[in-house]
């Protein structure tokens, strides 16, 4: 068995119990009030993380969140006042508790909290959740996990330990809680429109925000004001945006891992370095599986242009739509959801608490959101150097995408564009 296939084997076997144990009870219910405060930290206050804090504060009767940290005190200041008024008696972050500069993480993590929410621009994921792994404090950390191969080979690494710590290990891919998804793709791994042969993913839309340059920034400040723009710090959209259907894809496959992909992308509308950095605006890519499925991805960021979100799979039985209309057409039989919708932002925090107040087996799905990143970065990959690129390849890179300091005054060097045929795979 070589080691691909057995990584493939372990992170299936994994993924099977976790999705087995939210199918068989998709209503989780909050946790039991407990006399012991659950303290929360946050790192990282922007939108994302501003709505995870308050999920966090709604998922159990007895927590408080007591620490946050972000590199830039204006963002503090503006989002606090919306956190505390969510909050209210929840919210118990104190002038002594609220930490800026790139060490703000380790700050909020070594004041005393339980659990620390991670929503900093991924390029920094693995660093802060080794630290917080270290001084044994739970994790809830969005996706992506990492922009690079190092930084993933780390998050699995970090999974494990986190593991043999009983840490709970929480990603951000909120679909894993949505419950017309977790009964549909229930169905699809038990075989109800057969071996799945095709797959069409899409993420299409039209531009995020982005941050233009403003008077007395330099560089590192420009490039982290408006981070998703810049690929070291997000990975580039087919990262930090569309892995969410990449993930979808792993998790029709059984979490079965790719051999190899190829594929394309450009930039045709982004027309301004300084306002939209050195990512793509449009990505073509094609993964192949060993079983001989195919998942066809696109995704765009282009105002004007249609708008699509959709995970289409194709079996030997029959069809589904997994994403919006959670259907399935199989012969002459169909089925759709009937259920009851929910909140996935806040289901998943209802799960890590409630597993957080139990004690047990501590939640972690860290290496299947590493593996779920892994795929979307090789689909990046593969765009940049239109080569064709196996899986194993790309999680082996050697390509680490951490810029050569982090001085505030100092010009950092740029970063051109990758050229089809002419940016090498490293």
């Amino acid at each position: 068995m070589n080691s691909l296939t057995s990584r493939r084997n372990f992170v299936k076997a994994g993924s099977s119990i976790t999705a087995g144990a939210l199918l068989a009870a998709p209503h989780v219910a909050r946790a039991a009030k407990n006399d012991k405060v659950i303290k929360v930290g946050l790192v990282g206050i922007g939108g994302r993380g501003s709505g995870a804090a308050a999920q966090a504060m709604n998922a159990d009767e007895n927590v408080a969140l007591t620490a946050i940290g972000d590199l830039f005190e204006d963002r503090i200041k503006l989002r606090s006042r919306i956190l505390k008024a969510r909050g209210k008696s929840k919210f118990q972050v104190t002038p002594e508790t609220t930490f800026t500069g790139f060490d703000a993480y380790k700050k909020v993590i070594d004041s005393g909290v339980d659990v620390v929410i991670l929503t900093s621009p991924p390029a920094f994921r693995p660093q802060h959740l080794a630290y917080a792994v270290e001084k044994n404090v739970h994790c809830f950390f969005e996706k992506p996990v990492a922009v690079d191969g190092p930084g993933v080979r780390k998050v699995i690494d970090l999974a494990k330990k986190a593991k043999e710590k009983n840490l709970n290990f929480m990603s951000g891919f909120c679909w894993r809680h949505h419950f017309p998804k977790q009964e549909i793709f229930g169905k699809i791994l038990k075989g109800e429109i057969g071996q799945v042969n095709a797959m069409y993913s899409t993420y299409n839309g039209g531009e995020v925000w982005k941050k233009s340059r403003e008077e007395g920034w330099g560089d590192l400040e420009a490039q982290m004001r408006n981070w998703n723009a810049h690929l070291w710090l997000s990975g580039d959209s087919i990262v930090e945006q569309a892995v969410h259907c990449i993930d979808m894809m792993q998790w029709a496959m059984g979490e079965e891992l790719p051999t190899h992909a190829e594929g394309s992308g450009g930039r045709q509308v982004y027309d301004d370095m300084d306002k939209y950095g050195n990512i793509y605006d449009h990505f073509a890519v094609a993964y192949q599986w060993e079983n001989g499925a195919r998942g066809y991805h696109f995704s765009r960021q282009q105002n004007g242009t249609a708008g699509s979100y959709e995970v289409e799979l194709y079996g030997q039985k029959g069809y589904c739509s997994a994403k919006n209309r959670h259907a399935i057409l199989s012969g002459d039989e169909s089925w759709r959801f009937r259920g009851d919708n929910n909140d996935m932002y806040q289901t998943e925090h209802d799960v890590l608490f409630k597993s957080i107040r139990s004690g047990g087996k501590a939640f972690n799905d860290g290496e299947r959101a590493a593996h779920s990143t892994m795929v979307a970065i090789l689909g990046r990959m593969v765009a940049y150097t239109g080569q064709k690129i196996t899986y194993e390849d790309a999680l082996n890179s050697k390509e680490d995408l951490t810029p050569s300091h982090f001085d505030w005054k100092q010009d950092l060097p740029t970063v051109k564009i990758p050229v089809p045929g002419v940016t090498r795979f490293i």
